[in-house]
């Protein structure tokens, strides 16, 4: 029987417990059986702002994510081409592990600008959108042909995101994991 891997990635810069929230709930949806999270070096949309090492922000997604059954952490889009498509991440997956199935998972507001991804419709024939909600986001502008690939689950709603938890490190208001507060102290990171 195949396994139906759900495929979650992003910069993580840093990860925090929306991540961890959200990656539970995909879990909860019954949809797939476990998720990968996949750690992306350089996003090609996010070439503005000096992140965190790529070692560092690995290691803090292996700390957040430890204690979480079905989770895996991931590097594989270190050793493919830049920049960081999806679509050939997915490739790679379906190619190494054709024994399995993929869903990405990704949150509406990602959905939203779905069809300014790189080869988005040739990403629609590989895989499902496995799609959580997020306060402030409609799926009701999103196309049908990518609605049609389209799978939504509840997840209650935690409004966060990387930019704000980056400045409340700052403020000392974050909402980060313990484990990974304490390594981006001990790293002093951001």
């Amino acid at each position: 029987m195949k396994k139906r891997i759900g495929v979650f990635g992003g910069s993580f810069d840093p990860v925090h417990q929306g991540h961890t929230h959200i990656v539970e709930n995909f879990l909860r949806s019954g949809v797939v059986d476990e998720i990968l999270i996949i750690l992306t070096p350089d996003p090609p949309h996010k070439n503005s702002r000096i992140q965190a090492p790529f070692s560092h922000r690995m290691r803090m997604l292996e700390l957040a994510f430890s204690g979480i059954d079905l989770v895996k952490v991931s590097d594989l889009e270190q050793s493919l081409p830049k920049p960081s498509y999806t679509l050939q991440t997915i490739r790679s997956l379906k190619q190494s592990h054709p024994e399995n199935t993929y869903f990405l998972c990704i949150g509406v507001d990602s959905l939203v600008n779905f069809h300014k991804w790189y080869c988005y419709n040739e990403l629609l024939d590989e895989i499902t959108l496995l799609v959580a909600r997020r306060p402030g986001y409609s799926a009701e502008s999103v196309a049908k042909e990518i609605l049609d690939h389209t799978i939504f689950i509840i997840n209650p709603e935690m409004d966060v995101s990387s930019s704000d938890i980056r400045s409340r490190i700052t403020n000392k208001k974050a909402e980060l994991s313990a484990k990974v507060e304490e390594y981006i102290q001990k790293h002093n990171l951001y």
